[in-house]
C-alpha cells in the first residue's frame, strides 16, 4: 500500500434493487455504466486515481462479483491494493474495520477515504480537495463524514446537524438524525446547519479502530480473526467466514459515528447523487425540450417529464407525463415518476417467487467473458458466447447434456476427450454426453460461438469441474 497516506476503501457490497430491472443482484448497479460510458465503480475508481497522497483503491465486496470487479478495474487500468471478499454481508462497519486493519499493517498512519462505489458525482476537482481537507482533520484524529448541502426537503436521506466550527470549512457534528418526514425536512433546510449524509468518511486508520474497540470489542475482533484467516485466491483476498459471520451486521453510523466525540463533518457542494432510484437518474439526466430523458431505441410523441430507458426493444409512448418506463430483454418496469422507489418491492416479489429476473440478466457474466440465451425448448437450449482473448472455460463434463459448438467469429482451440483441435469460422464440433471438454480462445480478438444444447437436463449445475484457472468449485455458477 506505500508511501501514500491517504487510502481508498470502495465499498461494492449493495445490489440496487431500486433500479431493477436494469441492477440485478449478480449484476447490480454499481457495476452498471448509468452516468456515463463507465460504471459507478469505475467511476468511483477514476476520481481519485492518480492524484498526488491517494494510494491504490482497497475494494471490498462479494464472492459473486470479483471477476467482474477484477476486469472493470482492468479495463480502466487502476491497479487495486487488494480485493477483499466478504463471506456474507455484515454492513459497512465490519467491511471498514477490516479495511482498516489491512491497512494499518501496511500504513500505520495510513488515512482511509471510504467511499461508497455506487454514487455519482460532477465535481472530481473539488471531491479531492475536500479529501484532503479531512485527511488533515482525521490527521488530528477527528473522524470526518462529508454532509451535502441540500437543495429540497428530502424524505429519503438521514441528516447531519453541524455543531461548533472546526475552520471555515469544518465543524464537529451536534447529532445524526434518521430520515426526517417531510415537515421536518422543511425545517432543516429553513434552518441551515444540517446536511444530507452522503455516506463518504475520512478517518485514520488508527482512529476507526480505536474507536470501534471502545463501541463495538466484540465485532473488531471478529474482524480482526477473519482477517487473520484470510485466505489468497488468485488475485483476492478471502476472509474467513466463520470469524466475518460473528461481526455484528450494523452501519458505521451507527456502530460509531453517532457514538464517537470525534466526529466531524465538511459540507460540500461536489454535484452529489447516490443514484438511489431512476427518479434520481432523471434529476441527473440530459433533458430535451420536453424534460424528458431518452436512452436507447425510443420513439416519443406527445410526451413530457420522463424517463424513457430502452436497453434491446423499441420503445414507442404516447401522450403521457411524468412516467418512468425501462425496458430490458427480459423484463420491463413502468411507473409514475416520483414512486419508482416501489419497485423494491416488486423485487421482494421476485425474490419470494425465486424468480431469476430477480437476480440475473439473460446474459451472464463469467471470468471468461459471458453467455446470452438465445431460445430455450423442451430438451434443447441456443447459447451465444463470447469468450474474451486468452480466456478459457474450466475443463469439465455434463452428466445430462450434449453439446454443440459453431464457431461465428475468432478462433477456438478445443479439448473433446483426448481430441485437442483449431477451429475457425464456420467450423464446429460436437460433445456428446459425459465427454470431458474445454474451450479456448488463443486468438488476440474476441471468440463468439454459438452454443446447441440437447439433453434430458439443462441446468447450469450441471458442471462437474475437472480443472479450472479461477479456482471456482462445482457450487458457483458464475
Amino acid at each position: 500500500m506505500g508511501t501514500c497516506n491517504i487510502h481508498p476503501v470502495i465499498l461494492s457490497g449493495g445490489s440496487g434493487t431500486r433500479l431493477w430491472p436494469v441492477s440485478r443482484s449478480l449484476y447490480p448497479k454499481q457495476l452498471l455504466p448509468l452516468v456515463s460510458d463507465n460504471s459507478l465503480l469505475q467511476e468511483t475508481a477514476r476520481r481519485l486515481a492518480g492524484r498526488p497522497g491517494i494510494a491504490a483503491p482497497l475494494v471490498i465486496c462479494n464472492s459473486d462479483h470479483r471477476f467482474i470487479i477484477a476486469e472493470q478495474l482492468r479495463a480502466i487500468a487502476v491497479e487495486p491494493a487488494d480485493i477483499v471478499l466478504e463471506p456474507v454481508g455484515r454492513n459497512t462497519a465490519p467491511a471498514v474495520a477490516v479495511a482498516a486493519l489491512a491497512i494499518q499493517k501496511q500504513d500505520p498512519e495510513g488515512v482511509l477515504a471510504v467511499l461508497p462505489a455506487d454514487h455519482a458525482i460532477a465535481d472530481s476537482d473539488g471531491f479531492a480537495r475536500a479529501i484532503h481537507h479531512a485527511a488533515g482533520l482525521a490527521r488530528q484524529g477527528y473522524l470526518v463524514t462529508f454532509g451535502i448541502e441540500p437543495t429540497r426537503p428530502h424524505t429519503g436521506y438521514g441528516y447531519i446537524r453541524r455543531g461548533d466550527a472546526i475552520d471555515e470549512q469544518a465543524w464537529k457534528v451536534d447529532r445524526f438524525v434518521e430520515k426526517p418526514d417531510e415537515e421536518t425536512a422543511r425545517h432543516y433546510l429553513a434552518d441551515g446547519g444540517y446536511s444530507w449524509n452522503a455516506g463518504i468518511f475520512v478517518f485514520s486508520a488508527r482512529a476507526y479502530i480505536d474507536e470501534l474497540a471502545r463501541h463495538d470489542p466484540e465485532t473488531l475482533q471478529a474482524c480482526r480473526e477473519s482477517l487473520e484467516g484470510a485466505e489468497r485466491d488468485l488475485d483476492f483476498c478471502r476472509l474467513n467466514a466463520d470469524a466475518f459471520s460473528r461481526a455484528r451486521d450494523i452501519s458505521i453510523d451507527y456502530a460509531v459515528m453517532e457514538k464517537t466525540d470525534r466526529a466531524a463533518v465538511i459540507p460540500v457542494n461536489i454535484g452529489w447523487n447516490d443514484v438511489g432510484a431512476w427518479d434520481a437518474l432523471w434529476e441527473i439526466g440530459e433533458k430535451d425540450e420536453n424534460g424528458n430523458v431518452i436512452l436507447g431505441d425510443v420513439i416519443a410523441e406527445g410526451v413530457a417529464n420522463s424517463y424513457l430507458r430502452s436497453e434491446d426493444a423499441l420503445i414507442a409512448a404516447v401522450d403521457i407525463d411524468d412516467i418512468a418506463v425501462i425496458q430490458t430483454r427480459d423484463a420491463i418496469l413502468i411507473a409514475p415518476r416520483g414512486k419508482t422507489e416501489r419497485v423494491k418491492s416488486v423485487v421482494a416479489r421476485l425474490k419470494a417467487d425465486n424468480r431469476i429476473e430477480q437476480s440475473s440478466h439473460t446474459r451472464h457474466y463469467r471470468p471468461w467473458g459471458y453467455y446470452e440465451t438465445i431460445d430455450i425448448g423442451d430438451r434443447f437450449q441456443v447459447k451465444h458466447l463470447m469468450v474474451k482473448p486468452g480466456a478459457r472455460l474450466s475443463l469439465q463434463l455434463h452428466h445430462h447434456r450434449a453439446e454443440h459448438w459453431i464457431v461465428v467469429s475468432g478462433t477456438a482451440r478445443v479439448i473433446r476427450g483426448e481430441e485437442e483441435m483449431l477451429l475457425s469460422e464456420n467450423e464446429s464440433t460436437y460433445i456428446p454426453i459425459g465427454t470431458r471438454h474445454q474451450l479456448e480462445n488463443p486468438g488476440k480478438v474476441d471468440l463468439d460461438i454459438i452454443e446447441v444444447q440437447s439433453g434430458s437436463y439443462l441446468g447450469e449445475d450441471d458442471i462437474v469441474r475437472l480443472e479450472d484457472i479461477y479456482n471456482r468449485d462445482d457450487s458457483e455458477t458464475n
